[in-house]
């Protein structure tokens, strides 16, 4: 049997696969695992007695049980749904947009693999465009979505050193490789692996640098404002013509139904329809049923800012003290967390790579995800891509607690050896 080259390239792929299936794995075992590489979101009770009240709405309520997983949607997406959602966006933030200006897929990573081939890869007349990201690292779920080799192009960040322990990235502009081939500009808020959250100011020069170019800025918006808002500074909610914002119901707490938000101009939203309907007939209607009332009264932004946002703060809070407690002795930094429910690891000089930290970790049962994998489109060698983990800190009290504990004694025999 013989593979095509798209078959080949992703029966060959050894990245986000291979992690997602020692997840799967780590989760099947009877023995007590320390999930901390994942991203599943904390089940946070008041969150989930209100998705719980509304599946009882909607099977008390004639017909809609039966209409929710029953129906194809349009390929667009549920449209209840959708116009409560442009409505709830006009009404807070007065973005000119209307149902014409969001669909909905299968999840984000969906949406992604979409776009960055909407606006990368091959075109017709032989050239070639890829997507830029701006920041590094980034999101671990871009790096193999790309139709074509040489897709994604970024450089090294700016780092700074807050204290002894702490440091943050930031955008090198100067040092951006703009050019020709450039399609779209993609950036995460908060960007995922490092909690790291762009200024207002920064989001406005990559929009006059896309404006500039002619090119989407893409934001990635999954832990974002309005929801969940999983973000632990203030921000301005930002979207534009030339603008695509995903948003998504995954961290809201609802990862199963896989519904990714895509809102953009209308264009772009009649490509992604025809895409949908191409790949998936129409997109998954279970969580955005569910979230549907949420969105109408205005009610996910209020769950949101006052009970998702504060309990994860407590959350990185916490985190903090324990990592500080364990590795403070070590050549150790820990990125700002601004958002989403990760802390990034640095170990200076660490004898080892990540990916082989992450193998002795799941020896102990530990699950992290290597940092190396956080890279995409990064050229040239960089000791720093090999010295970062990344940790999710959403999962209860004695996972996180012990799996530190664990990874500190880890840590401190490799120190000690060498290797």
């Amino acid at each position: 049997m013989r593979l095509s080259s798209f078959g080949k390239r992703f029966t060959s792929h050894a990245g986000i696969l291979d992690l997602m299936k020692d997840l799967g794995q780590a989760l099947a075992t009877a023995e007590r695992v320390y999930m901390m590489g994942g991203g599943n979101p904390s089940y946070i009770p008041e969150v989930q007695q209100r998705f719980r009240a509304s599946m009882e709405r909607i099977l008390q309520e004639e017909g809609v049980f039966e209409r929710m997983i029953g129906n194809y949607a349009p390929p667009q997406g549920e449209m209840e749904f959708i116009r409560a959602l442009a409505d709830l966006l006009r009404r807070e933030y007065g973005w000119p947009i209307g149902p014409e200006n969001i669909a909905l897929t299968n999840g984000s990573q969906n949406a992604f693999f979409f776009l960055f081939n909407m606006f990368a890869g091959v075109f017709p007349d032989g050239s070639s465009k890829k997507i830029l990201f701006p920041l590094t690292p980034e999101y671990i779920g871009y790096a193999d979505v790309g139709l074509s080799d040489n897709f994604f192009v970024t450089t090294r960040p700016e780092i700074t050193f807050v204290d002894d322990h702490t440091f943050k990235y930031h955008i090198d502009f100067d040092a951006l490789p703009i050019g020709e081939d450039v399609g779209a500009i993609c950036v995460s808020r908060p960007t995922n692996p490092t909690g790291n959250v762009l200024t207002d100011e920064e989001v406005q020069r990559l929009s006059a640098l896309a404006h500039q170019l002619d090119v989407p800025l893409i934001l990635d918006n999954a832990y974002g404002t309005p929801f969940p808002h999983i973000i632990f500074r203030e921000v301005t909610p930002f979207w534009d013509d030339h603008v695509i914002l995903l948003m998504s119901l995954s961290k809201l707490g609802l990862p199963g139904p896989r519904t990714g938000i895509i809102i953009a101009r209308e264009d772009v939203i009649q490509g992604i329809t025809a895409l949908n309907a191409i790949t998936n007939l129409t997109p998954n209607s279970v969580g955005a049923y569910l979230a549907r009332e949420l969105v109408a009264s205005g009610e996910i932004i209020e769950l949101s800012r006052d009970v998702i946002r504060p309990y994860y703060q407590r959350k990185a809070e916490q985190a903090l003290e324990w990592v500080h407690e364990a590795l403070d002795d070590l050549p150790f930094y820990v990125h700002v967390p601004e958002g989403a429910f990760f802390l990034w690891l640095w170990f200076k000089d660490l004898p080892i790579t990540s990916r082989e930290l992450y193998n002795r970790l799941k020896e102990e049962r530990v699950i992290v995800v290597p940092g190396e994998y956080f890279f995409p489109g990064f050229e040239g060698e960089w000791a720093h891509m090999y010295e970062c983990i990344r940790m999710n800190y959403a999962q209860d009290e004695e996972t996180v607690r012990t799996g530190i504990r664990l990874l500190s004694q880890v840590v401190h025999r490799v120190y000690e050896h060498g290797k």
